[in-house]
């Protein structure tokens, strides 16, 4: 696969209209009425558990949250393009992606809440919980996917990141290595514009996908508010690093349309004209005029879809106003995958300190 950077991939206009494109509309040529509306379905249902996860951190349900409002396509799209054995490895804004995957919007708030040190069980969908250290699921993916290989298991792992990441050296160490053991990973970066307050141009010259050649890795720059487009591209990377071609470079061009984290304030230092050029380009609004369009957006259908939404977001704040308090030992659990002695002397000493206040841990007190 050539580099394709001087244009971004697109399949749909911000009007709803399509377009053709001879490579990659013939990779979503089977993406029919029911898919498409399923597509739709999962752009509203992200949307919405994104949401209700905001409001539960201003409401003080939630310590942060990393939200994604305007990158629901780049993840829809791409997480439809995997198979479930295929292997995901997230940053910590990735919850489209969890969604798509199989995660219980129940157990999406655990971590945000504090309660575990992760939110679900990944070998059950194959994805990682989020990862807050920036960059470091690169390397991750690489050695899985190398691990993977030398299995004989013939599947493509998925690293997600954004823009910010690329500037770590985690990430570049994971391009370099990826290439030259062709190591199948999709390398799919999420560039939503902005590094916590840094612009992309700030970090970077030239696109981003250009980085990739200096590593001798093809890539592709992709309309990431497209969600067609994104899962004709996915589809192409994924394929290649299941059949042993060895890894891919992604770039979604996309938009982060709220706050960093919640913790963060977007207005100082962006213009209130540059969010409203972007909402011009809602990846949900395209593909909802694109059904318009096509006569696919019934009453019947969009209330079946309103009512997914509803239901997610529910169980979403259920799972975490219902979330059990941790037991304070718990943070020495799943540390290292056997017994150490010396995390072994600081749990004692820990519960040693905590009896010292008259009532020990909820965990000792069972024992």
């Amino acid at each position: 696969m050539v580099d394709k950077i001087a244009y971004p991939v697109q399949l749909i206009q911000p009007d709803g209209q399509r377009v053709h494109n001879p490579e990659y509309s013939a990779l979503v040529a089977d993406v029919g009425p029911e898919r498409l509306r399923t597509l739709y379905r999962d752009l509203v249902v992200v949307r919405r558990v994104d949401t209700e996860a905001t409001a539960l951190q201003r409401q003080g349900e939630l310590g942060l949250w990393a939200p994604l409002l305007g990158q629901e396509a780049a993840q829809v799209g791409s997480a439809h393009a995997l198979e479930p054995d295929d292997y995901v490895f997230t940053s910590y804004r990735e919850h489209g992606v969890a969604w798509c995957r199989g995660v219980d919007p129940a157990d999406m708030t655990r971590m945000w809440r504090g309660c575990t040190h992760s939110g679900w069980d990944p070998s059950t969908v194959n994805t990682t919980n989020p990862a807050i250290v920036v960059g470091s699921q690169g390397l991750h993916a690489t050695g899985y996917a190398m691990g993977a290989h030398l299995d004989g298991a013939e599947i493509a792992t998925v690293a997600y990141f954004g823009d910010g990441a690329t500037s770590q050296g985690d990430i570049s160490e994971a391009l370099g290595f990826a290439v030259s053991w062709s190591a199948g990973v999709v390398f799919f970066c999420q560039n939503n514009h902005w590094a916590i307050s840094a612009p992309v141009r700030v970090q970077s010259p030239v696109a981003l996908a250009h980085r990739a050649a200096g590593f001798g890795m093809p890539s592709v720059q992709v309309d990431g508010n497209d969600v067609l487009a994104v899962l004709a591209v996915t589809r192409q990377a994924a394929r290649r690093a299941r059949d042993g071609a060895g890894p891919t470079f992604v770039e979604a061009l996309t938009y982060r349309m709220g706050p960093h984290t919640t913790s963060d304030d977007p207005t100082r230092y962006r213009t209130p004209a540059e969010l409203e050029e972007w909402k011009a380009r809602d990846p949900l609004t395209r593909v909802r005029l694109l059904l318009d369009r096509e006569g696919l957006a019934d009453e019947p259908y969009l209330a079946a879809v309103q009512a997914a939404a509803d239901d997610a977001a529910d169980r979403l704040r259920t799972g975490a106003l219902t979330a059990p308090d941790p037991d304070p030992l718990m943070m020495f659990d799943h540390v290292y995958a056997t017994d150490h002695p010396v995390l072994a002397g600081e749990r004692a000493r820990y519960a040693e300190y905590l009896a010292g206040f008259g009532t020990a841990s909820h965990e000792e007190a069972r024992s």
